[in-house]
């Protein structure tokens, strides 16, 4: 059996393949390293993955690719994590950059970029990625991310910048207010992903001029300051996964043709894509 993870910040798909019944898929909160120790990994699939780990002694190769594995010691938190689980198991972990990469490149030369929760960019030479300056995280980066578009509307709302219509709305469905923000931002875990939920807002309001106005900005902003640091990124396809690109894909496609970005594929979840790339690699 061969176990496949596409991990963000808010959520990890899982899919497993078994023999003679096809694929089996799971969700697990995100497991990024960055925020969660490694006792903290193994506690949340414990708690979350239990059917997963019921096949743990027939899994033989586990596939792990997340946001936050783009160095060594963070692979190793992962690793450990779920090694102490699938002892049995042969486990990979690399970033979820050379996961977006496998799922719509392939073999091809692209940019591979994610917008989800996070948002970030590579190059794919067709072999390997080649990281860039970005992945700056929540606090510096995540231009056009579900984190960046959440912070935007809280700190419209709060201070004031809302239309009153907007407003309203917002006011409705949240019910907020500055301690309850900044208790959740500055003294909680996990303030990326709580940020980021408040970006579902806008696709119920994406008809309004305001709504409109700032999914163009975060857009451009992630093309301005990150497709186009690549000299030559007219040359390839550039390629997107995750939920702010796929539920906004019509938002990106037309900051796309403005700004003469070759579009390739738009994926909302990568997950099965991804088994497939690796089955094929692998001759399976």
């Amino acid at each position: 059996m061969i176990l496949v993870a596409d991990s963000g910040s808010s959520k990890t798909d899982w899919l497993l393949t078994i023999p003679g019944q096809g694929e089996k898929q799971f969700r697990t909160a995100g497991l990024n390293p960055y925020f969660l120790t490694e006792k903290e990994i193994v506690k949340i699939l414990q708690e979350q993955a239990a059917d997963i780990i019921a096949y743990a002694a027939d899994i033989k190769e586990i596939y792990f690719f997340g946001a936050g594995c783009s160095s060594p010691d963070r692979h190793e938190i992962v690793s450990n994590a779920i090694s102490q689980l699938f002892p049995k198991s042969y486990v990979s972990v690399d970033s979820d950059l050379l996961g977006c990469a496998y799922a719509t490149c392939g073999h091809e030369k692209g940019l591979c970029c994610v917008l989800g929760t996070g948002s970030n960019i590579s190059f794919f030479d067709g072999n390997d990625i080649h990281d860039g300056h970005h992945g700056l995280g929540f606090v510096l980066g995540d231009e056009g991310s579900g984190t960046w578009f959440g912070k935007a509307l809280i700190t419209d709302f709060l201070y004031g910048k809302m239309p009153d219509e907007i407003n309203v709305k917002f006011d409705e469905a949240y019910n907020l207010d500055k301690e309850i923000v900044i208790k959740n931002v500055y003294q909680m875990p996990n303030a990326n992903s709580y940020l980021a939920s408040f970006s579902k807002f806008l696709s119920t309001i994406r008809e309004h001029d305001y709504a409109r106005d700032l999914l163009h900005r975060g857009m451009v902003e992630f093309v301005e300051t990150n497709v186009k640091s690549y000299p030559q990124y007219h040359r390839y396809k550039c390629h997107f996964v995750g939920s702010i690109a796929y539920v906004f894909a019509d938002e990106l496609k037309a900051v796309c043709i403005e700004n003469q970005v070759h579009l390739g594929k738009i994926i909302r979840q990568p997950i099965h894509d991804l088994m497939a790339f690796i089955l094929s690699r692998d001759g399976v």
